[in-house]
Parts: structure tokens; C-alpha cells; sequence
């Protein structure tokens, strides 16, 4: 069942995992909306706190636990008014039942809008799966995946190193250092069957332009483009031009 709509509310977004990705997302919510003029745009305020320990290391045991400092920025958004959250960090939403338990806010689940997103683009499994060495090794996408009835393949080792370098590069302000380990891990998980792609890391969509998403013969999701999409329906609007854009 579908969440009703919060209409003119203000969507809160809980970036900064990495800086790029928030503001990333707050850019393609923009670029998403159905509008002619500024007032027709969402109103949106942007918590891109870098500050918060990573959420990886933290779930592979090797850092600090973020989640109280993402509570602190959930309760900034509150006091300023949120009347929904977005969280463009995949790998964030391994606590997303803490958060949820423990904001009055509304929070969109990424892992749900690239589900529907899939559907959206009427992608046929399998599905290939990139993204973080903790969401792959806990799951955060493989359940929900299956549970929509979608056969899943995951990286080989050589194609998480990919990953993990794709991201790293991204995260240091390199993103054209990170497309070329990035595409070879989809090329290798399309030469293993998959039909679709999900860039689950938030990462991962800034190391594959659009543009060059046409080169690899599979569906790719984008997990920025589906949590703005998911934010806008939630707002009571439809997307206004392709993801590929």
C-alpha cells in the first residue's frame, strides 16, 4: 500500500554520506520535477553533514556506530519544519528501523524506491546488485529483491574491489577516475546473466554518467534518481522526464 501524499510539506534530506550524493540528490530532485516556474518545485532543505562515521566500516565492525549522529541530523530536519525525509546513503538504511522508531517524520526507504523503480523500467531478472561491502554482505537489497520475485547476482570479489574503488573515488572528488572500475563491474555481472543493474551505493550513479548508460546492454537503476522520484510521488508528483536524463 501506497503512503498518502504530504503535498507542499518540506522534504528533509539527511546528506552527507557521502557530500557529493546529497547534494547530488538534492540536484536531481530538481532536475525530476514536473515544473515552469520556481514556486512549482518542492520545497527542500539540505542536512549534508559529512561529520556522521561511516556507515560500512561501522556495520563491518571496524568504525564508530553513526547512529547517533544521524539521529541529530533527523532532529535538525524535524525542528525545521520536515514534514517528510529523504536519506540518499544506501548503506544508512541498514538502520533504518532505529531512525524510523525514533523520528516523528516520515522516512522514504531507498531499497523500496529502487524496487519500484525496477518495475517502473520493467526490468526482467536476473539482477545485478552493486554496492557497499556492508549491504552486500548484510543483505540490504537481496531480500526486498527476491520478495518482488527478482533472481539476484551479486559481485565476485574482483567486482566489490571494483565497487569499493568506484566509490572511494567518488568520495574523493574524482568521479572520472571512478567510471572505468565501476563499468567493469557491470560488464562482468551482465556476462553473468543479469539483465539489470542496480547502482546501490549513492556513489555509484556519479561514476556512471548518464550519458555512457546505454553502453552496457542492461537496465541500470539508479538509487539517487528512485529516492527522488519516491520523494516527489510522495509530494503528490510524477517525475517529469526519463532517468536517463
Amino acid at each position: 500500500m501506497r503512503e498518502a501524499a504530504v503535498g507542499q510539506g518540506l522534504l528533509g534530506i539527511l546528506g552527507g554520506m557521502g557530500p557529493l550524493a546529497g547534494a547530488a540528490f538534492a540536484a536531481r530532485l530538481v532536475a525530476l520535477t514536473p515544473a515552469g516556474r520556481d514556486q512549482d518545485h518542492v520545497p527542500a532543505l539540505l542536512c549534508n553533514d559529512p561529520r556522521i562515521p561511516d556507515r560500512s566500516s561501522a556495520r563491518l565492525g571496524q568504525g564508530e556506530d553513526p547512529l547517533q549522529a544521524m539521529l541529530a541530523g533527523l532532529r535538525l530536519l524535524e525542528r525545521a519544519g520536515a514534514s517528510l525525509i529523504a536519506i540518499p546513503c544506501n548503506t544508512a538504511h541498514l538502520w533504518y528501523e532505529q531512525m524510523a522508531r525514533r523520528t516523528r517524520v516520515p522516512l522514504l526507504h531507498i531499497v523500496e524506491a529502487v524496487c519500484d523503480d525496477l518495475e517502473r523500467l520493467g526490468a526482467r531478472d536476473p539482477i545485478g546488485l552493486m554496492g557497499t561491502p556492508a549491504t552486500l554482505k548484510l543483505g540490504l537489497y537481496q531480500e526486498p529483491l527476491r520478495a518482488r520475485g527478482y533472481e539476484v547476482i551479486v559481485p565476485d570479489e574482483l567486482g566489490l574491489a571494483q565497487c569499493v574503488a568506484a566509490i572511494a573515488a567518488v568520495k574523493a572528488n574524482r568521479p572520472a577516475e571512478a567510471f572505468e572500475p565501476a563499468a567493469a563491474c557491470i560488464r562482468a555481472l551482465v556476462a553473468r546473466g543479469a539483465r539489470a543493474v542496480v547502482l546501490g551505493c549513492t556513489e555509484l550513479p556519479l561514476a556512471v554518467p548518464h550519458d555512457r548508460r546505454d553502453e552496457f546492454g542492461a537496465v541500470l537503476t539508479d538509487s539517487i534518481d528512485a529516492l527522488a522520484r519516491a520523494a516527489l510521488a510522495r509530494c503528490g508528483r510524477e517525475a517529469a522526464v526519463p532517468a536517463t536524463a
